[in-house]
C-alpha cells in the first residue's frame, strides 16, 4: 500500500503529465505542416506562394506560444500579427506583438489590442492569409464593445455573470451579442481574406460558436435567448442598463444579430480544433496506469454547481474503499469540463480550490484518499493557485490549526484555507488553458 505522502505526489505527477499534453506548442504542430511552400492544415493544404500578407492574431492565454509554433514553422512568411494574452503569460517572438490584457475581467490593454486585431483583419485583402490563434481566456481578452456600449459596460456586465453561477455557455451568448468581434463578428470583418482559426478548447464539449465566443464562426444563439437566459438568473436589474436596452433592441429587430451558418463570411474560414481537456484527461490516465494505478476516466463534460460536483467525487471515492467499484484500488479516477460557483461570500479563491475543500467534507477520516484539481492554465479565480489538494486528514490537520471548514466554505474562501495548510496547487504560468483537471485517488 502507498503512504498517503507518496499518493500526494502521485496526484501531481499525474497532473502534470495532463498538462504537458496540452502544451499549446506541441498542440500546433501537430496539426500543422509546412513543407518547401506546401501549408498543410489538419489535411487541408493552402499554396504560400499565393498569399501575401500572412498575419497571425488571437486572443487567449495560450496564444503566444500557439504564434511561436507558427512563426517557427513559418519563418519570414509572417509578416506581422497581434495576440492578446493575460497578464504573465507572454513569451519573445520575432514579428508578432504580444500584448498583455486583463482577465477574467476585460480592461483597456486589452481593449487597445483588440483594435489593432481588428485593423490587421479588415486590411489583410483578397489575398492575406491570416492565422486567428483561439485559446482559453479568449472572450476577456478580446474586447471589443458594440457601438454604443463601453469598456465599463462590458466589464459590470461579465462581474454580474461571474458571480451568479451562469454557465460558459451563457456567458458567451451574452458576450457575443455586445460584441463587434465576437459570434462570428470577425470573421466578417477579415472577409474576403482566407481565415485559419487554430483553437486550443477550453469549453465542455469542444463547441466551437462557445470558445472565446466563436469570433469566427457561425454563432447559434440569438438576442432573444441572451433577454431568456437573464431572466432566468433574475439578473436584469443588475444588469448596466445600455446593455439591456441594446439586447432588447436587438430583439426587436433594430440591431443586426450574429452571422448564422451559410453567411459568405464564413466561405473563407476553416476553424480546427488543435488541443482538448480530452487530449489531457486521457494523457493523465496513461500517467496513472504507468504508475502502478488501475484508472477510470469519468468524463470531460462534467459541469453544474462545484459544491455539488465535490460531494459526487467524494462519494466515488468512498464506494471505492467500500465496494472496489467502479474501479478497484490502487484506482485513480480521472474527470475533467468546468465547474460554476455561486458566490454567496466575500472570500478568495477560484472553483478548483472550492471543489478541493468541499470534496475534502466527504472523506474525513480515509486513510488512503488524495483529490486533486487544478486548472490547467495555472489560475484558479483571482488567485495565483492552480487549484488544491486534500486527503482524509485535511480537515482533522485544519482543525488543529483553528480553522473551521465549513466557515471556509461558505464565505467562498477555499485559498485562505489551503494556504496555511501548505496545500495549494501552485504551477505559475502554463501557458495553456483546456479547463479542469481533477483527480481521485483511492487504495
Amino acid at each position: 500500500m502507498r503512504s498517503l505522502a507518496q499518493m500526494r505526489v502521485d496526484a501531481r505527477t499525474i497532473f502534470d503529465a495532463g498538462l504537458a499534453a496540452a502544451d499549446p506548442y506541441h498542440a500546433i504542430q501537430r496539426q500543422v505542416k509546412v513543407e518547401n511552400h506546401s501549408l498543410s492544415v489538419a489535411g487541408k493544404q493552402y499554396d504560400l506562394n499565393y498569399f501575401e500578407p500572412i498575419l497571425i492574431i488571437g486572443a487567449g492565454k495560450a496564444c503566444a506560444r500557439m504564434a511561436r509554433a507558427l512563426e517557427d514553422m513559418l519563418g519570414n512568411r509572417v509578416a506581422g500579427g497581434v495576440v492578446n494574452v493575460k497578464y504573465g503569460h507572454a513569451v519573445p517572438l520575432r514579428a508578432v506583438t504580444v500584448n498583455e490584457a486583463g482577465h477574467p475581467l476585460p480592461d483597456e490593454a486589452g481593449q487597445a489590442g483588440a483594435r489593432q486585431i481588428v485593423e490587421l483583419a479588415q486590411n489583410a485583402g483578397a489575398r492575406g492569409l491570416i492565422f486567428c490563434l483561439i485559446s482559453g481566456g479568449g472572450s476577456a481578452l478580446l474586447p471589443c464593445p458594440a457601438d454604443g456600449l463601453t469598456l465599463g459596460d462590458k466589464q459590470q456586465t461579465t462581474q454580474v455573470f461571474l458571480d451568479c453561477g451562469a454557465t460558459i455557455q451563457e456567458i458567451n451568448a451574452i458576450r457575443k451579442h455586445i460584441s463587434k468581434v465576437k459570434g462570428g463578428r470577425l470573421a466578417r470583418l477579415a472577409f474576403p481574406a482566407t481565415l485559419v482559426t487554430l483553437i486550443l478548447s477550453d469549453v465542455v464539449g469542444d463547441a466551437i460558436d462557445s470558445i472565446a465566443s466563436g469570433p469566427t464562426t457561425a454563432d447559434t444563439t440569438t438576442f432573444a435567448d441572451c433577454l431568456g437566459i437573464m431572466r432566468r438568473l433574475k439578473i436584469e436589474k443588475r444588469i448596466p442598463p445600455p446593455v439591456l436596452d441594446f439586447l432588447r433592441r436587438g430583439a426587436n429587430g433594430e440591431v443586426e444579430d450574429t452571422p448564422k451558418a451559410g453567411d459568405p463570411a464564413f466561405e473563407r474560414v476553416h476553424n480546427v480544433i488543435v488541443g482538448s481537456n480530452r487530449l489531457a484527461l486521457e494523457a493523465a490516465q496513461r500517467k496513472a496506469e504507468a504508475i502502478g494505478y488501475n484508472s477510470l476516466l469519468l468524463s470531460s463534460f462534467i459541469e453544474g454547481e462545484t459544491k455539488v460536483v465535490a460531494a459526487v467525487h467524494g462519494a466515488i471515492a468512498k464506494e471505492i474503499i467500500a465496494t472496489g467499484n467502479p474501479v478497484a484500488a490502487p484506482a485513480c479516477v480521472i474527470s475533467g469540463g468546468e465547474t460554476t460557483v455561486t458566490v454567496c461570500g466575500s472570500g478568495l479563491g477560484g472553483r478548483n480550490q472550492e471543489f478541493v475543500l468541499a470534496a475534502a467534507g466527504a472523506i474525513v477520516g480515509l486513510s488512503n484518499v488524495v483529490i486533486l484539481s487544478g486548472g490547467t492554465d495555472g489560475t484558479d479565480g483571482p488567485t495565483d493557485a492552480a487549484g488544491a489538494v486534500a486527503d482524509g486528514t485535511t480537515y482533522t490537520r485544519a482543525k488543529e490549526m483553528g480553522l473551521n471548514p465549513r466557515e471556509f466554505l461558505q464565505n467562498n474562501d477555499s485559498y485562505h484555507f489551503f494556504q496555511p495548510l501548505g496545500d495549494l496547487l501552485v504551477t505559475g504560468p502554463t501557458f495553456t488553458n483546456v479547463m479542469d483537471l481533477r483527480i481521485i485517488l483511492a487504495g
